[in-house]
């Protein structure tokens, strides 16, 4: 598959670094030639300088025989005008957009993406998606992480073990012995920024960071097998009140209407869109670092405060200081992945990361065949995969023990006429199941590999 990437930022870097390890054929236009080149020296990528929605640049960009082309600048007018060059000049089969801007994305500006006015297949706005993730992990106190699959019928769920958890240093064999019920399997491990994939003698150990595949109706049980009892969020606290904040809170009132939600946002004018824009929601006017305006917004015992400023710096701060205030729990938005491993253990509950978040949005659409999502989980630290076993695969009718799986690969979870299947090493994969795949990231190249023709990943 060809492939012309618009946009040489953190996320169209992102992009090529994955679909390169795969051995795709990929062009990335941007005119920041600093960027352009070190992108093209560290991947195996053709960089083209120059403005991505100028004709002639695309195509140098090689945009005449592309079969898909990802316009991820820093401006939704380049992305739209990029994919509408594409369509009407050069007939590109799969236009996929980033656009920011929500006046764009109103309903009654639907129309406007079609073939007649700008022909954009699939538009992905990082503040909803993010909004989204931001709502699971309040949903889901306890979890770090919570991604739904096969339309909800299991969730990916990441955890931090701690020293009131009851199944560390227990072999995983033990997991179906103490909850014979219990549809659960532990897919990856990270330890001391390690990746593990774990097998049934290995144990877990306090300060691990776990994620296992559950049936989505047990994932409470779940996360209290884990010591998570964390009560459901009554007091919410925003902190920003950007895109990504205002949706945040409209979920929750939709959705939660039993939650008391506040919002600190320091512009002013902002502040009144807001306070007008909001139904439930109490909007204060201050700086989110400030002390007596987060005693005022009740940081004290909030269930979750969330830090959603545009600065990564000041999300970390305040975060910091409503937890030293009594928060239960804090999530924080970091676009740096670098300050990860920085804040893991400042008392920070959970790490949103926008960009992880917009990858695997865009890769869920860049597959084709018979994958129906895919999910970058944390940086670096492994792949989530949900694909359908033909009836011609080779794994249909054998038992998991002999699929020979490549090491760095684990099968958590089987869906089979709607029920979830946790698979043992007698399991026998059939025609049609929806197979829930982790591979570690230095394993993904070899599992997709593996799985191109026989679950046709391509």
């Amino acid at each position: 598959m060809k492939i012309v990437i618009c946009g040489a930022g953190e996320v169209g870097s992102s992009i090529a670094k994955y679909l390169a390890d795969e051995g795709g054929n990929l062009t990335i236009i941007d005119q920041d030639a600093d960027l352009a080149r070190r992108v093209a020296e560290s991947l195996d990528v053709t960089a083209v300088i120059g403005h991505a929605s100028h004709p002639d640049v695309l195509e140098r960009a090689g945009i005449r025989d592309a079969d898909m082309i990802i316009a991820v600048t820093y401006s939704d007018e380049v992305n739209m005008v990029a994919c509408a060059i594409a369509h009407s000049m050069f007939k590109v089969p799969t236009k996929i957009a980033r656009i920011r801007s929500q006046v764009y994305l109103q309903p009654m500006w639907a129309d406007l993406y079609t073939n007649n006015a700008i022909p954009i297949d699939v538009i992905i706005s990082p503040e909803v998606e993010v909004a989204r993730a931001v709502k699971r992990r309040i949903e889901t106190p306890g979890a770090t992480d919570v991604i739904p699959l096969a339309d909800d019928k299991v969730r990916l769920v990441g955890v931090r073990c701690t020293s009131t958890t009851p199944i560390i240093n227990t072999p995983l064999r033990q997991l179906t012995s103490l909850f014979p019920d219990m549809k659960i399997g532990v897919v990856g491990i990270k330890r001391n920024d390690r990746v593990i994939i774990p097998r049934a003698d290995d144990e877990m150990y306090e300060g691990d960071d776990v994620y296992f595949v559950v049936a989505s109706d047990q994932c409470q049980r779940a996360l209290v097998a884990f010591g998570h009892e964390e009560a459901a969020t009554r007091r919410a606290v925003i902190l920003g009140g950007g895109n990504i904040g205002l949706f945040v809170a409209q979920q929750l009132e939709a959705d939660h209407p039993e939650i008391n939600i506040k919002i600190v946002e320091l512009d002013r004018e902002r502040a009144e869109y807001l306070s007008q824009t909001l139904q439930r929601t109490t909007v204060i006017h201050g700086d989110v670092m400030n002390p007596e305006i987060l005693a005022e917004a009740g940081v004290n015992g909030a269930g979750s405060v969330i830090a959603l400023t545009q600065h990564d710096e000041t999300n970390i701060l305040c975060s910091l200081l409503a937890k030293k205030k009594g928060a239960e729990r804090v999530i924080t938005l970091l676009n740096k992945s670098g300050y990860n491993s920085l804040v893991a253990n400042l008392g920070i509950d959970v790490i949103v990361n926008p960009r992880s978040i917009t990858v695997s949005r865009i890769l869920h659409h860049v597959r084709r065949g018979r994958i129906h999502s895919v999910y970058s989980v944390q940086d670096d630290f492994g792949e989530l995969i949900e694909a359908e076993a033909m009836q011609t695969s080779s794994l249909v009718g054998k038992q998991l023990r002999e699929m020979n799986l490549p090491d760095g690969a684990r099968i958590g979870a089987v869906i089979r006429k709607g029920q979830v299947i946790v698979p043992r090493g007698d399991s026998i994969v059939e025609g049609g199941d929806r197979i829930i795949l982790f591979a570690a990231k230095a394993a993904v190249k070899q599992i997709e590999k593996l799985f191109s023709v026989r679950l046709e990943f391509f």
